[in-house]
């Protein structure tokens, strides 16, 4: 993941938090316009605040780079819920998904 690509994740997971850049990054002890120096490609955080950065997010590292998952923290969520289900609720909720994304 090079700079810009490391900026627009970072954009897309504090804004499917429903957090301003500024809060953000007062939230993680950093000035007001921290996040948005990262966003803007003004600068990187150091491994110590990338580590916060992720656990504001209340998401993994690993998430973090993993572009493919949109939404990391409501996935989590949810393959947590699923792991409650019986083997017909499963296979129901499959057919859901499987129409939704039709």
């Amino acid at each position: 993941m090079n700079k810009q690509e490391f900026s627009l994740r970072l954009s897309v997971l504090r804004k499917s938090k429903g957090v301003s850049a500024r809060k953000m990054s007062l939230s993680i002890g950093q000035s007001t316009s921290y996040i948005k120096s990262i966003e803007n490609g003004t600068c990187l955080p150091s491994v110590k605040m990338f580590f916060r950065i992720c656990e504001y997010l209340e998401i993994s590292e690993q998430e973090f780079f993993n572009t493919e998952n949109v939404n990391p923290k409501n996935t989590n969520k949810i393959i947590s819920e699923l792991k409650s289900l019986d083997a017909d609720s499963l296979e129901h909720l499959l057919k859901i998904i499987n129409l939704i994304k039709q």
